[in-house]
């Protein structure tokens, strides 16, 4: 009873995806500004994609929602392997879970990726979200900071700025 599509099509039609799907409560922390949203995946070279999953009006949230989740994701390419998709962010309302909407969202970027000739799927999740952690194993996802003893690394803020500064001046 759900329907996955683009976000540009929710968002055409229907206000509810920047005011309450992408889960303000949870990004207000990180982008505060909903033209952000707009502006990075409405660009000429968008840096996101996303897919959000609606329901029938009948089955609406109880905050009265019918776009009860998302997957925001983005290609990147490895040197090994080449073109790959990277899902950045999968969430579901807490009511709407073990309904299937995550493993629908989860398999259309795999299919949005291997129209694209994607090679592989990638994410993190962090340590303690077991039940990710066993939702993308049992769908066949390698853990590879087991397997393969990868470190995920980051720069932000401050170290970001001060690796830039030291950037070779032209």
């Amino acid at each position: 009873f759900i329907q996955i599509d683009t976000y540009l099509s929710i968002c055409c039609c229907n206000n509810e995806f920047q005011s309450t799907t992408f889960n303000k409560r949870r990004l207000q922390r990180h982008i505060e500004d909903d033209n952000e949203l707009e502006r990075d995946g409405f660009c000429q070279n968008p840096f996101f994609e996303c897919l959000v999953a609606e329901v029938p009006e009948e089955h609406k949230s109880k905050e009265g929602f019918t776009v009860v989740g998302y997957a925001l994701y983005f290609y990147t390419y490895s040197t090994w392997r080449g073109r790959s998709v990277y899902l950045e962010d999968l969430f579901v309302m807490p009511e709407f879970r073990g309904n299937g909407i995550g493993k629908g969202l989860l398999c259309k970027v795999a299919e949005v990726g291997r129209k694209k000739e994607c090679v592989r799927l990638q994410l993190s999740v962090l340590d303690w979200n077991k039940p990710s952690r066993d939702f993308y194993a049992a769908k066949g996802a390698q853990d590879l900071t087991v397997s393969e003893g990868w470190h995920f690394i980051r720069f932000d803020g401050q170290n970001l700025d001060n690796l830039a500064n030291e950037a070779p001046k032209d």
